[in-house]
């Protein structure tokens, strides 16, 4: 009788809960002094500590748990001869009650914080199609660039002699260097590791997460290497504190952008090339097959590489997974859903207009 009643006030508390949430939604500045600068960096701080030095993903481990009891407990909701509902429906409440409140106390409340672009005074302003096939061309050519310091050949695949572990790895290197430009993108404490998920991951067409309730950051480690170090520094944004998605794929290429690792260069220039070539596919296919041209015939393997990667792991589950994970992003005060990430683009060429041109 106790344990229904305790069902009952976290039910309840649940509730009250995500009041408390929308209320402090129109306070982003309180959230940016009073968690995203003050209680968060303590938290995930000690998160990182005190999970950092595991070489597996606790977080990982806790979800297996969680599914198992999920599962335990609709197979003997079901082995009832009477199913009491009432009782069930409060379990449910209870246990939703709980992941809420962890879930924003560790890592959620960032969602809410003012945006990047005003944080770095970027304007956020809509770009026109001259704007961004301007600045894509300027990519492409900063890409070719790139790509040939490394290979000495435009027509060769890059294949780096580097390990997925010397990657994650030197991350924060990368990190430490953006932090001497924009400090508050400073990390400490690594607490970065391989996905236990990576097979189901890539079936749902994931690269890697952050664990909002160990605040340890997970890659996926199939993924194809050249993409790697993009990957791993976007999870890293998160880690800090960048929620929406098209910011941490933005602070990912300022921190591969800045990086002294050429390779670390390529991969953010390629990310950011993704997104912009994308951008103009939908709006002017024709001017697409232009853009195109100018890559470097060993770009152009890569990323036919990527996709065909991607493409092997289709299957009907993941347009499921992907519209659930868009309306857990609208849920969280992303309007834009999973199309959030597109305002990748927006944030490249402001970003680009105010560094007086400078890729």
């Amino acid at each position: 009788m106790e344990r229904q009643k305790t069902y009952k006030i976290l039910t309840l508390l649940l509730l009250m809960q995500w009041a408390f949430v929308q209320i402090l939604s129109q306070y982003p500045s309180f959230i940016e002094k009073y968690y995203s600068n003050g209680l968060y960096l303590y938290i995930s701080k000690f998160m990182r500590l005190i999970l950092g030095w595991l070489p597996f993903s606790f977080g990982d481990l806790i979800y297996i748990a969680l599914i198992v009891v999920i599962l335990y407990s609709i197979f003997k909701l079901f082995k009832k001869k009477k199913i009491a509902l009432k009782t069930a429906f409060f379990k449910i409440g209870a246990l939703a009650s709980i992941l809420f409140f962890v879930f924003h106390l560790n890592w959620g409340l960032n969602y809410l914080r003012p945006s990047l672009s005003s944080h770095l005074k970027i304007d956020n302003k809509p770009y026109t199609d001259e704007e961004l096939i301007t600045f894509t061309k300027k990519l492409i050519h900063k890409t070719n660039q790139i790509h040939y310091s490394i290979t000495n050949n435009d027509t060769i695949l890059i294949q780096k002699n580097i390990s997925k572990k010397e990657i994650r790895e030197y991350s924060f290197e990368a990190y430490k260097q953006l932090a001497t430009i924009y400090p508050q993108f400073k990390h400490q404490t690594s607490s970065l590791k391989n996905s236990l998920f990576s097979v189901p991951l890539t079936y749902m067409g994931f690269a890697g997460y952050l664990n909002p309730v160990t605040n340890e950051a997970q890659v996926n480690y199939l993924i194809p290497k050249n993409s790697y170090p993009a990957t791993v520094c976007h999870e890293l944004a998160h880690q800090i504190g960048i929620a929406p998605e098209s910011e941490a794929n933005f602070v990912s290429y300022l921190a591969t952008k800045h990086s002294k690792n050429p390779f670390f260069n390529y991969a953010g220039s390629t990310m950011a090339l993704r997104y912009c070539l994308a951008d103009i596919y939908r709006k002017q296919p024709a001017q697409f097959e232009l853009l195109k041209k100018e890559l470097n015939k060993g770009i152009l393997k890569d990323l036919k590489e990527s996709q065909e990667f991607w493409q092997s792991y289709q299957n009907w589950s993941e347009k499921y997974f992907k519209l659930f994970y868009d309306s857990f992003l609208k849920a969280n005060k992303q309007k834009d859903g999973i199309k959030g990430y597109s305002k990748m683009v927006t944030l490249l060429i402001n970003y680009y207009n105010i560094e007086e041109h400078q890729l």
